[in-house]
């Protein structure tokens, strides 16, 4: 493992907990303005290379010499949680930890289901979810609710259920079971309890799919992999957790934390309330500026890679700072500024190369939908507690509110 004599520059673990919505912390600034890349130690044990610059991360994240695949040797783990490393080392490869023509063949069979087709084709089913949503919110005589409860988790939640073919009804048991597998304190028998309990429920799912497929996601997977001889029970409950679980919680976060940033600077609200047609451009904005999955882009080099002035040797694991690169003040102008008219749509929010987020452009249809019908509905909304009084998820891989008090 080679180091530039700079390349250490701190006995931090890392990743380092968010203390608040609008800051990143003060050691990814700090490692960034000193070395965009420098070997840390992890809280999930050992060390990797962090890179914290937006040039480096894209470089990292688009170089095939990178492998994603979790069960290689020095994988970097942000969890210090072993039942995740047992469940990686046991079950098939998921989509996020294939590499090459393995990765291209699977990502492949399901881009099918995110296109832009498709996408127009959902757009009248989720802006039915959204006022239905709303209208409950609406019902209450107290003019106040828990967005949290009432949009944020039910809207995205509800959507990959109809996109997956998953009852709703069983979306307090998995939303449960995702929450516990998020938050980087859960002990190690509790996450792996979780593990099981969805493997199981997603396996019973596909069993009765086999029976009787359906014409939703996992239903035309499976039916594609029986004409192709290559249907795989494990793999397909696989896919369905990754799915299911990257669906609802990074959306859910997302929108409460866009609701926040909206209201705490209400003449960047106006600016999309005037003019609509400027929501999408907003949304790469608020994608950027909180970038809720900060480290979750870990690679394993599989050469030695030489990266501007470092070596990154074959066999060394490479963390990407999504946050950190995101508010990388020689790409993104003042970064800790707000600005919905700065086009940040080369943020790294979704991840960048062969493996970004699949489903990013269902992310962006949902908040745009979201945020549009929202304001213009309750164009008095405001939050309901001091900034500093709501629970944000300092503890948890994904960031945002777990509870986000909001009156009108």
């Amino acid at each position: 493992m080679t180091e530039t004599a700079s390349s250490r520059l701190t006995d931090t673990e890392f990743p380092v907990q968010r203390e608040c919505p609008f800051a990143e912390p003060v050691e990814y600034e700090q490692i960034r303005e000193q070395s965009s890349i420098a070997m840390v130690r992890l809280t999930g044990g050992g060390e990797a290379w962090w890179i914290s610059g937006h040039e480096q991360g894209r470089a990292v994240l688009a170089d095939r010499r990178f492998s994603s695949d979790r069960r290689k040797a020095n994988f970097p783990f942000v969890s210090t949680d072993p039942a995740i490393r047992k469940r990686l080392h046991a079950q098939p490869l998921s989509l996020i930890s294939m590499d090459g023509a393995e990765h291209t063949q699977a990502r492949r069979a399901l881009i099918g289901e995110f296109t832009v087709r498709r996408l127009a084709a959902l757009r009248p089913r989720i802006q039915q979810i959204v006022d239905q949503c709303i209208d409950e919110m609406l019902t209450t005589d107290q003019h106040r609710a828990d967005l949290v409860k009432t949009l944020s988790l039910p809207v995205p939640s509800l959507v990959i259920c109809e996109l997956l073919g998953v009852p709703y009804a069983d979306h307090d048991f998995f939303q449960e079971h995702t929450a516990t597998l998020v938050r980087r304190n859960t002990a190690s028998e509790v996450r792996q309890h979780s593990i099981d309990e969805l493997n199981a429920y997603l396996g019973a799912l596909i069993d009765r799919k086999l029976a009787s497929p359906d014409d939703d996601l996992l239903g035309r997977q499976i039916a594609r992999q029986h004409r192709d001889g290559t249907f795989d029970r494990s793999s397909m409950v696989s896919l369905a957790f990754l799915l299911l679980v990257a669906g609802h919680e990074t959306t859910a976060n997302m929108i409460s934390l866009g609701v926040v940033g909206l209201l705490q600077h209400p003449e960047q609200l106006a600016m999309i309330k005037d003019d609509p047609d400027k929501t999408p451009l907003a949304i790469e904005e608020l994608l950027r500026f909180f970038t809720i999955v900060d480290s979750v882009t870990s690679r394993v080099a599989t050469e030695d890679v030489r990266l501007g002035d470092t070596t990154i040797n074959a066999g060394d694991g490479v963390v990407v700072s999504g946050l950190s690169a995101d508010w990388d003040p020689t790409v993104f102008a003042d970064p800790d500024r707000l600005d919905l008219e700065r086009g940040a749509r080369h943020h790294l929010a979704f991840g960048f190369g062969p493996h970004q987020c699949l489903g990013q452009n269902l992310a962006r249809l949902e908040l745009q939908i979201v945020f549009d019908t929202l304001f213009h509905r309750i164009p008095t909304l405001r939050l309901a507690a001091p900034l500093d009084k709501i629970p944000f998820k300092t503890d948890a891989a994904i960031y945002g509110a777990r509870e986000l008090p909001v009156a009108w």
